[in-house]
């Protein structure tokens, strides 16, 4: 009894002197105890912050951000069946989502059909499966897609495909394609580190993705053609300035392949939008955003020549860090979602997504969805962060860490421009080498608990007194359901229509690199050709097996 009492008064001890050990931020810049203003003198304000609204847009694109206009509202959905996706979809609008956010399964993210033989076990697991425009049909079944902003997150190859069911589904309602208003994420090239990599090689990743661009830019003004992903490629370990880097050095990649299509930077250039994570280090997060806003529009006007001041305008959604939540003691993890949702708003996001508490554990439920949206909501009306435009702005701290932060991207864009560009980097594997680096010296510092994480390697408690979280389930007959009709589908349609769609496709894309393939798509998704069989055609054409898996063949040869 008295050895316990005597633990018990040393933990106290312990506790009440514990102090911070490791004066650095998250990506590991060293901090000191306090800022001054001579730590950030060599900032003009008018020629590197200004007022919120004006070039060089670092305290925000809007003079006054949430005044005018809260962020977007969006859940990330996408499960089970098309139908299952559309009863979640039609609870978040209740709910008060603003916008809809569908994600698609593994299989489709390959290019794979759900009858094919390798999505068995996978259909419907980790998205919604669409196979065809009767999927697309069903997705947004009831919902009226002419009157709210619909985000299809869909990145790899399929983005025109997907895109073209979409569309040939809007215009079976009668809908004016061009009033239609949206995101596709369109970064294929980023998939290769997302388990993708098979069904996305370079040179047609980056076909696709270009076309989507110039003839959303050409046929859709309200639709913004690509979301270059910088949270995809910040969940594999990279640090903050690593994310902006690797990013633009992404994003400009595309524009130079945009403009090689005699399209000018102004006419694309304020459709461009970006997806970025939010961590858990507050004040790095905000000085990250501030910094991004600040160097894209100077790479904007200086490298691209834009005139046009919303496409020197940095837009971006944020999604709260998914790598940063963990399966033990779940319910810590709405506390960690909710001061990375703080981050995105005090740097003035556009669009959020809040993860669910649960997702380390599974498919968010309706529960988990719905405090995540509470969680934004909360943000909104009760906090009064949405009072002020930049309201961190002219901090010493976050002026000196968003100098500091803007600098060391630079340094990366550099590199990779002296390594012969981004595609080169891609190509030669140095990309890889260096989110491997950083996401080994992540492991190695959570494990040596130099990083402390709550809950994973420190302040753990037993399992038994552990909260055990609700899990959502798909439906046992999902799968089958969709497998069911996915091969009705085929079997009705009128073949020889088909066939006749994908042979025009076929000729289309081997006209060469520059000629658009998704009117061509369009039409094929008309004549009930699946997602597959319209990238099985191109990907032949490529001189890649018409089936990544080669398992398929080819039903029209």
């Amino acid at each position: 009894m008295a050895d316990s009492h005597k633990k018990n008064i040393e933990k106290i001890e312990e506790s009440y002197r514990e102090k911070h050990k490791k004066p650095e931020t998250w990506s590991g810049f060293p901090v000191k105890e306090f800022y001054r203003p001579e730590d950030s003198a060599g900032l003009d304000y008018e020629r590197d912050i200004a007022d919120p609204g004006r070039f060089p847009f670092t305290r925000g694109i809007y003079r006054d951000m949430y005044r005018g206009r809260y962020w977007t509202r969006r859940e990330v959905t996408g499960f089970g069946t098309p139908m299952d996706t559309n009863e979640r979809l039609k609870f978040l609008i209740t709910e008060g989502s603003g916008g809809l956010n569908v994600i698609i399964d593994v299989p489709t993210n390959l290019g794979l059909d759900s009858d094919h033989p390798r999505a068995r076990g996978e259909i419907g697991v980790q998205g919604v499966p669409i196979s065809s425009i009767s999927d697309v049909e069903d997705i947004f079944s009831g919902i009226p897609v002419e009157k709210i902003s619909v985000s299809l997150i869909i990145s790899s190859c399929i983005t025109p495909v997907v895109l073209a069911q979409y569309l040939a589904m809007a215009e079976s309602r009668g809908l004016e394609i061009g009033k239609l208003s949206g995101t596709t994420q369109n970064d294929p090239i980023h998939t290769r580190f997302c388990g993708i990599r098979m069904s996305a090689p370079l040179d047609l990743a980056y076909k696709t993705g270009v076309d989507t661009v110039e003839y959303c830019t050409r046929n859709l003004p309200r639709w913004y053609p690509i979301n270059i992903n910088l949270y995809d490629l910040r969940e594999q370990g990279i640090n903050a300035a690593q994310e902006i880097g690797f990013g633009f050095s992404m994003a400009m990649l595309y524009i130079r392949g945009v403009l090689d299509r005699d399209l000018q930077i102004d006419e694309f250039g304020p459709r461009l939008a970006f997806y970025c994570s939010a961590h858990m280090d507050l004040f790095e997060e905000v000085a990250k955003l501030r910094a991004a806003r600040r160097l894209w529009a100077r790479i904007m006007k200086e490298r691209f020549g834009a005139r046009d001041e919303k496409s020197l305008q940095f837009r971006f959604g944020v999604h709260t860090a998914g790598c940063s939540l963990v399966p033990q003691q779940p319910l810590n993890n709405i506390v960690r979602i909710a001061y990375q949702a703080l981050a995105a708003v005090l740097a003035g996001v556009q669009s959020l997504h809040c993860c669910s508490f649960d997702e380390p554990i599974a498919l968010p439920t309706e529960e988990a969805v719905r405090v995540a949206i509470r969680t934004q909501q909360i943000l909104a009306y009760e906090t009064g962060v949405a009072n002020v435009s930049d309201p961190l702005g002219g901090s010493y701290y976050v002026e000196e860490l968003t100098d500091r932060i803007e600098k060391e991207a630079v340094k990366i864009i550099e590199e990779i421009e002296s390594r012969g560009g981004m595609m080169e980097v891609l190509k030669n594997g140095w990309i890889d080498q260096e989110l491997e680096k950083a996401a080994l010296r992540y492991q190695k510092e959570v494990e040596s608990g130099e990083r402390i994480i709550v809950g994973a390697n420190a302040f753990q408690i037993p399992p038994e007194e552990d909260f055990q979280a609700r899990v959502h389930r798909i439906s046992s007959g999902a799968e089958e359901i969709q497998l069911n009709r996915v091969k009705r589908f085929k079997s009705e349609r009128d073949f020889k229509k088909t066939r006749e769609a994908i042979r025009n496709l076929k000729s289309r894309a081997e006209e060469g690199e520059k000629i658009n393939l998704i009117p061509a798509m369009i039409e094929a998704a008309r004549a009930k050709a699946t997602l597959s069989e319209v990238l099985g055609t191109v990907r032949q054409v490529y001189g890649y097996p018409y089936d990544p898996f080669e398992v398929v063949k080819n039903p029209f040869v």
